[in-house]
């Protein structure tokens, strides 16, 4: 009978079974997740290699004209390893971890969640997921405060396929503005890209004039309209508050326009 039981465990009947609860479902990008892991023991013992949390997001991905949702990894985190969950037994341990300063904030069609699972050798890892409300970056957040203080509104937000600007990730979380007051009659639109961490934010942002007459027109329709500027704002920067760095960032903006 027992050797019946293990084999249905293999496969997921009677296995263990595992939960993951988030004190909190709302988190900063860059904050600490914390939570209890609750795993159930199945009809036998079974032996776990490791506890695991990924968390996950999905972004936009074009290949011959046709758009596709992509699954994605941001972190994997280690939650517990080498240990037997025994037949009919409950465990309770508290975890945390980092969420990655990358993680993009769920707004529009972004979503995140975190799978956290069992790693069982020769046998179907048993998986729980959860959702995340994922906020800006306080670093982030500053900078999308001077952003809304120079009267730009944000149009559309969306994670797009861009491996070579995404710092280790497959993907960027590009941010589309457009200008309501000060820049209505200079720009079209402003995008911008997000890269926060310890020391700072950097800003990929590019920057849509208007056209004007037909050199302006023949600009437009060639893309040469646009132009790409790296800035950085250092913690000190960020400290001044989002009025500074407002002015900082007009400043930037104004010597593209």
């Amino acid at each position: 009978m027992s050797t019946f039981k293990r084999m249905l465990a293999t496969v997921g009947i009677g296995a263990a079974k595992v939960d993951l609860q988030i004190d909190n479902d709302r988190v900063a990008a860059g904050d600490m997740v914390t939570g209890v892991v609750y795993i159930q023991g199945g009809r036998v013992n079974q032996e776990v290699d490791d506890v695991y949390a990924f968390v996950k997001t999905q972004y936009v991905q074009e290949k011959d004209k046709q758009k596709s949702l992509v699954e994605t990894t941001v972190g994997k985190f280690l939650l517990a390893s080498k240990f037997t969950v025994e037949a009919e037994q409950a465990y309770e341990f508290p975890v945390s971890f980092q969420l990655p300063a990358g993680t993009p904030i769920t707004v529009k069609r972004t979503i995140v969640w975190i799978q956290t699972g069992l790693d069982i050798k020769e046998a179907v890892d048993p998986k729980d997921e959860d959702r995340l409300e994922v906020i800006p970056h306080r670093h982030s957040q500053t900078v999308l405060d001077a952003i809304e203080k120079l009267g730009f509104r944000r149009r559309e937000v969306a994670c797009e396929y861009a491996p070579k600007l995404g710092r280790n990730l497959p993907f960027v979380q590009e941010f589309e503005f457009v200008p309501t007051t000060h820049f209505r009659s200079n720009l079209d639109e402003l995008e911008v890209i997000f890269s926060p961490d310890e020391n700072g934010v950097e800003l990929l942002l590019q920057i849509d004039r208007k056209a004007r007459g037909l050199l302006g027109m023949f600009a437009e329709a060639t893309d040469t309209d646009e132009s790409f500027v790296r800035c950085h704002f250092s913690i000190s920067d960020l400290r001044r508050g989002a009025d500074s760095v407002a002015e900082e960032l007009s400043q930037i903006i104004r010597r593209f326009i």
